[in-house]
């Protein structure tokens, strides 16, 4: 009772013309509008700060922007070091991916449409038919065939590097053997394996150029390091080798027509036109000269691949 004696004499005081009824009202309105008397309130500060940032959708937004280009970034590198590294996975992995696209409704019609329209690519060999296999065997060879004149010009340059006045003349005159027309014989290859052995052409002494050749060769990517495609041809090489070794010891007459087909292929032979004793008969010189070799002779054995194919039959074109 005293408080309000003397709440109501300090209205007293202020005059008639503020009632009790006005101070309340007032009172309620400044604290709706978020305003008070006296220092700012904790709550007021984020309200006035907000207006120096941006709007927490824009800030999701920049985020989600920022995370999608750094995930399309990690995903390139991540295809290019597959490709580099691991091309056979690589393209198992890319038909795979390509594969799950027909997964949502009526996608599966648009991989049909692409697999007919583009079948070298995204097919694999089994699933072509005569006439595929065929023309993109001839592609592939094609390809592999524009770098056999690009590594005899380097075999061609390297010729006064080597010490041997014998091997000189030998190198000589199988390049230029090549470079008519003529099929090279057998001892006229081995008679070089010394040359491929050491300096000038052994497997770590080939020029940078001369490797991505052989890559292109071999039908594999030449978009690498001199180092990397060193060591991927060294151990492509190796694997054949060893391949050879066992073959010899099966006999080839042991192997069906397709077989012997796709083993010359292999060796850098386009088989798809020649007949079954042919393809035997040139399989059976390249047993000769690789079961010959060492493995320090086996750069010697990865030029053999244009040595030895590249006139085999007129096949030279």
């Amino acid at each position: 009772m005293a408080l309000s004696r003397v709440c109501w004499a300090r209205l007293a005081v202020w005059g008639s013309a503020v009632t009790p009824g006005h101070f309340v009202t007032r009172r309620l309105q400044l604290g709706r509008s978020g305003l008070a008397w006296g220092a700012p309130r904790l709550f007021d500060l984020p309200c006035r700060s907000s207006k120096l940032h941006l709007s927490p959708k824009a800030d999701v937004k920049n985020l989600m922007s920022y995370v999608v280009t750094k995930t399309k970034a990690i995903n390139g590198k991540y295809h290019r070091f597959l490709g580099r590294h691991f091309p056979r996975f690589y393209v198992l992995y890319t038909i795979f991916m390509k594969g799950i696209i027909s997964i949502p409704p009526f996608a599966n019609y648009l991989v049909f449409l692409l697999m007919y329209l583009f079948p070298r690519q995204l097919l694999i060999r089994h699933f072509w038919t005569p006439k595929q296999q065929t023309d993109f065997l001839d592609i592939y060879h094609a390809f592999r065939k524009q770098s056999h004149p690009e590594i005899i010009s380097y075999l061609e340059k390297v010729i006064p590097l080597i010490s041997d006045a014998g091997l000189r003349w030998h190198l000589t005159d199988l390049c230029t053997k090549i470079q008519r027309g003529t099929h090279p014989a057998i001892h006229d290859i081995l008679a070089l394996r010394e040359c491929f052995s050491n300096h000038p052409l052994g497997m770590n002494q080939l020029q940078a150029l001369h490797v991505k050749a052989l890559s292109r060769a071999m039908l594999l990517t030449s978009y690498l390091p001199p180092p990397l495609l060193r060591h991927r041809l060294k151990t492509h090489t190796t694997v054949i080798h060893q391949l050879d070794k066992a073959l010899a010891k099966l006999g080839i007459g042991q192997l069906t027509a397709q077989e012997v087909k796709s083993a010359c292929y292999l060796r850098g032979l386009n088989s798809t036109h020649i007949g079954e004793d042919r393809c035997r008969t040139w399989l059976g010189e390249w047993l000769q000269i690789s079961c010959s070799l060492k493995e320090a002779e086996l750069s010697l054995l990865l030029h053999n691949v244009v040595l030895l194919s590249t006139n085999y039959l007129g096949t030279r074109r």
